[in-house]
């Protein structure tokens, strides 16, 4: 993995929670009003106000927290469809109880497509070329070497990329404990700073 700025402390920030509806695809779901009332304790984190550089997937949910974080850090937000949550496309829209079983065979065999989901290899490998992308456009943008990108994206995107940095095998440990949370790395070292946290 070569990150392309050195010194950069990236936050990568899962959206908080969502309208779900069965009927919307799910790329097109919004926060919802709990999501937005979580979304106010990200706000008045500190490296949010002194953010260089914003970066989202384009799924509306992961957008809708990336402008917010921007209109604080008085930055654009720069869309990078790749940060998107693995493709779950061949499923659609499963009941909870339902998903989270899929959810842990995804994690579990990595190697594997689970009826026909995107595999996390695939999805992991695709994630880290576009956070590589996400820092190569900071970098290009002048953002200072000693300061923040935000990337706000999804639960599992954030968990391979944790895996990637940690240099460990693919597991769901490394789930975040909820939607809404988030973690920090260094983009020179891929130290990862600590877990992911709950807003």
């Amino acid at each position: 993995m070569a990150w392309q700025a050195a010194g950069v402390i990236v936050y990568v920030v899962s959206h908080p929670e969502v309208l779900v509806d069965p009927a919307v695809p799910v790329p097109q779901w919004g926060l919802s009003p709990a999501g937005y009332e979580r979304l106010q304790r990200l706000l008045v984190m500190p490296w949010v106000r002194s953010a260089s550089f914003v970066a989202s997937s384009a799924e509306r949910k992961a957008v809708q927290t990336a402008q917010a974080v921007a209109q604080i850090s008085q930055c654009a937000v720069h869309v990078e469809e790749e940060l998107g949550e693995n493709d779950r496309s061949a499923t659609g829209f499963v009941p909870p109880q339902q998903f989270e079983a899929l959810a842990d065979a995804f994690f579990a065999e990595p190697e594997r497509s689970v009826r026909g989901w995107e595999m996390a290899a695939d999805a992991q490998r695709r994630i880290v070329a576009a956070v590589d992308r996400v820092l190569g456009g900071a970098r290009l943008a002048g953002v200072p070497e000693d300061s923040q990108v935000v990337i706000a994206t999804h639960g599992g995107v954030g968990t391979l990329l944790q895996c990637s940095l940690r240099r460990t095998a693919i597991a769901r440990s490394f789930d975040q404990p909820g939607q809404g949370s988030w973690y920090s790395f260094d983009s020179s070292t891929h130290h990862v700073h600590h877990g992911w946290r709950r807003l």
